[in-house]
């Protein structure tokens, strides 16, 4: 009898162990099990220097979306950003997407800064306003090379 307590014990802490390590990893895996809560939008940037897929997409400092995907349009050398916009956000037309930096050499994420339209960007629409990322390298080097 107490040898089947001590098994049974062990065998409900082994199980309870692999849930909690089933749901973290579908948390910081950032996985949705249950369908996706966000609609497609698309941003044209003539640079996207250092973003990468899965950054934050935010509006004010608060995480609205993320990047889905990064591609590049040959035919006009443009980086197409894919952003997945959570459900409850609106985006007006006249939205502006920029390329940020999180602190001095932190990671780069999309910064959008919310317009004044009355129309709102459709799921799978585009964000037609954009600003690049500033490559902090050429600038630094414009400076310290540049003749008077």
């Amino acid at each position: 009898m107490k040898r089947f307590n001590v098994e049974m014990a062990v065998g409900v802490f082994v199980v309870l162990g692999f849930l909690c390590f089933a749901y973290l990893s579908v948390k910081l895996g950032d996985v949705s099990l249950f369908g996706d809560d966000s609609y497609p939008v698309t941003a044209r940037f003539n640079s996207v220097s250092g973003l990468k897929k899965g950054a934050t997409a935010e509006i004010g400092g608060v995480r609205v979306g993320k990047v889905s995907s990064i591609t590049l349009d040959s035919e006009n050398y443009e980086a197409v950003v894919n952003l997945s916009i959570d459900q409850g956000v609106t985006l007006q037309q006249d939205s502006i997407a920029s390329i940020r930096t999180a602190g001095i050499i932190g990671d780069r994420y999309v910064a959008i800064s919310p317009g004044g339209s009355e129309e709102n960007i459709l799921p799978g629409g585009e964000i037609l306003e954009t600003e690049s990322a500033i490559n902090l390298e050429q600038l630094v080097s414009k400076y310290m090379f540049e003749k008077n």
